[in-house]
């Protein structure tokens, strides 16, 4: 979903197989599960799969002519599969928990070995116009959640920026660890997630001189704002992921992001995408590594710019919250575009991806 934890990843017991027309089911020939090379992760689709307004999963179905699903019971949506059955399509649901839910029912269906798989999010999310251009498309170095405390601006203290803090800290800006937030400082909460950096320098690399869908709308957003990246074409970078399952929009909630982002990732990452589930995706990735189910150091995010997350100048954040204008076309064509290079690139090449980018 396009903009931006309280991530609940219920481990799910998955005896998935239903009879539906021209939806298939593993295992049902061979008795095995299938070699699963590649998933894509998309989070929600508009009307049919095909011939009608995309989301984001429409690109993936018409750009791979996909036509074989696979029963999903535990999801939102059949899966699609390629012929060779090396391939999963799926659709996640927006926000985190809907996302961890699906990402975990999936890599605990037994129907499929993961243990090897690479995981692709393609979706789209708002950009910080310090960072790139609507259309543009980001590959994440670190996802950052937004686990926190939070206070109404109106009842906290004049000089604080904003009302988020660390569940663990005081106040704003201050990065406090210890201790966890339960009385035996027993609750551990996973506030940032580094991502495999040779994969992720693999697949920014591959894609960095792609050539990207531009328009006369883009071209007209470029013109309305006054940052140097948010001039420029669509372009492929690399930076920070911040998921919440809010909403939010403006200035001062993007320095907030800006701030946040580089805070818990340690100066490791800057902030350039905000979406809705990212971090539920993740935390689903990491508790399904420890299970034996799957490789966390084999997930790419995919995030393509539908719309900045600050206003142009002349708006208020509410007007520029509810203006009509969207790259959303763009965005889903050219985050489409990127991560397939990945993903073909990875599953064409098996024998050099199988055991790892390192």
């Amino acid at each position: 979903m396009r903009h931006l934890l309280r991530s609940s990843v219920a481990l799910l017991g998955v005896g998935l197989l239903a009879g539906c027309a021209n939806v298939s089911g593993p295992q049902q020939a061979s008795g095995k599960p299938w070699d699963i090379r590649a998933v894509v992760l998309t989070t929600y689709e508009i009307g049919q799969d095909s011939g009608d307004r995309a989301g984001e999963f429409q690109p993936w179905v018409e750009g791979e002519k996909l036509t074989e699903k696979v029963a999903f019971p535990a999801g939102v949506h059949d899966i699609y599969t390629d012929p060779a059955h090396h391939i999963l399509y799926v659709v996640t649901g927006t926000t985190l928990s809907p996302a961890a839910s699906s990402v975990t029912a999936l890599g605990m269906d037994p129907r499929f070995d993961l243990t090897k798989a690479y995981w692709i999010v393609s979706a789209i999310s708002g950009f910080d116009q310090q960072a790139a251009s609507v259309g543009s498309v980001s590959w994440a170095d670190y996802v950052v959640s937004d686990i926190s405390k939070y206070i109404d601006p109106r009842e906290a203290p004049k000089n604080w920026p904003y009302g988020y803090y660390m569940i663990t800290a005081e106040k704003p800006n201050q990065y406090v660890t210890s201790g966890g937030d339960g009385p035996d400082g027993s609750i551990d909460h996973a506030m940032s997630y580094k991502l495999n950096p040779a994969l992720v320098k693999w697949a920014y690399d591959l894609t960095k001189d792609l050539p990207l869908e531009d328009s006369p709308a883009l071209a007209a957003e470029r013109k309305r704002r006054t940052t140097k990246a948010a001039k420029q074409l669509p372009s492929v970078v690399i930076g920070g992921d911040f998921a919440s399952d809010a909403f939010w929009h403006g200035r001062i909630m993007t320095q907030f992001a800006r701030d946040w982002v580089k805070m818990v990732s340690q100066n490791q990452s800057q902030f350039v995408e905000s979406n809705m589930e990212d971090a539920g995706v993740m935390e689903a990735m990491k508790r399904l590594t420890r299970a034996g189910r799957a490789d966390i150091n084999r997930v790419l995010i995919s995030r393509s710019a539908s719309n900045y997350t600050e206003q142009a100048p002349g708006q208020t954040a509410v007007q520029s919250a509810n203006d009509s204008f969207s790259g959303e076309a763009q965005a889903l064509e050219n985050g489409y575009r990127v991560a397939a290079k990945a993903l073909h690139e990875i599953v064409d090449n098996w024998p050099r991806f199988e055991n790892g980018v390192h």
